[in-house]
């Protein structure tokens, strides 16, 4: 097993942490740090790291990424584990990821804060309302989206290094892909470590946890065309044919054509059709007769078809992003302990 630590502009906690992990090999990514920092590099390598120096600062994900080549170029087979240099990893914690690393199916695990005690809040909030934007978008229920401490058995290190994400972004950009993927994520708990208020973390909370955003509003968006479409096509059938059931069957065929060519190629994983349409027409099916029946008991009670038009899709909205994401476009199946591993392993996790 190897250890992999990116660093920039670190302290001697980068030497404490290599000195106490003497069981392993360490390989530390200096990112770009510079000549003032050097010192900590070298007491890093009298320690026991392998050191290799970045030309200049390329960010964490650039410097995950160099640090998963040179391990499957220089250590094939091995198992990774990252972990942080400012010591908010103990060394008990790294032990603990890299043994469930060698036991389980997964294909990472994420070392998992429980955010008790003294949390900085920027920490707690910004964790608690990424985590929850992060489930609604994907579907996938992990603990602590923000972690750096995480397990990557060897079989991944190619995978790894094909995700774009040169900074902080790169480990989140890593949970989407793995969550659009359906594959396996496992989690170990291990101890909340803030040091000095958490002022060495390069973290931004909204610009970073904005990229989790991204689907929902891609989502949001389709729905939207979608709705207008909608709206449109069925106040003018309605005002032609005066039958409002059958201006929203209409109207709702037209849009929901549209809906469905948007969020295959543009919100989703593209899905091959014979797999996605059938799945989508069930589900349109479904919502056209939740359509129409709120519809029509919405327009008697509220005594016009606009407003209730309005409420109907607000109220439906929700519930047809979950059923998209999990029902026409997920590619996966979950196993028995609630994980999810990609429709290509379900077979290897159904009978192990």
């Amino acid at each position: 097993m190897l250890v992999l630590i990116p660093a920039y502009q670190p302290d001697s906690r980068l030497a404490d942490l290599v000195r106490a992990l003497d069981r392993h090999h360490v390989l530390v990514v200096d990112d770009g740090s510079g000549p003032a920092y050097a010192a900590f590099f070298d007491a890093a390598r009298w320690a026991g790291a392998e050191v290799i120096t970045l030309d200049r600062n390329r960010g964490k994900g650039f410097a995950l990424r160099a640090g998963f080549t040179h391990a499957a170029a220089h250590y094939p087979g091995h198992d990774v584990v990252c972990a942080d240099s400012d010591g908010q990893h103990r060394p008990a914690d790294i032990e603990a990821v890299a043994a469930r690393v060698g036991v389980t199916e997964a294909a990472m695990v994420l070392g998992v804060r429980r955010f008790t005690g003294p949390v900085p809040a920027r920490s707690r909030c910004g964790n608690a309302a990424t985590r929850v934007l992060f489930r609604l978008v994907t579907g996938l229920a992990v603990t602590d989206t923000q972690t750096g401490l995480r397990g990557y058995p060897a079989r991944m290190l190619g995978w790894l290094g094909q995700v774009p994400g040169d900074r902080f972004e790169y480990e989140l950009r890593l949970l989407l892909r793995a969550a659009r993927e359906r594959l396996a994520v496992d989690e170990v708990g291990i101890a909340t470590v803030y040091l000095d208020g958490n002022r060495s973390s390069h973290f931004r909370p909204l610009r970073d946890s904005a990229r989790i955003y991204r689907p929902l509003l891609g989502f949001a968006a389709s729905s939207l065309l979608a709705f207008a479409v909608d709206v449109g096509l069925l106040a003018a059938l309605a005002a032609v044919t005066g039958q409002v059931t059958l201006s929203a069957v209409l109207a709702r065929l037209v849009s929901a054509t549209l809906n469905y060519s948007v969020n295959r190629s543009a919100v989703f994983a593209r899905v091959p059709h014979r797999r996605a349409a059938p799945r989508y027409a069930a589900l349109a099916l479904l919502s056209l007769t939740a359509n129409v029946l709120l519809l029509g008991w919405l327009t008697g009670v509220l005594g016009s078809l606009l407003p209730a038009k309005l409420l109907t899709e607000a109220t439906l909205f929700a519930a047809g992003f979950a059923a998209q994401r999990a029902f026409v476009f997920g590619q996966g199946r979950r196993t028995r302990d609630g994980r999810t591993v990609p429709v290509r392993d379900a077979a290897v996790a159904r009978n192990g």
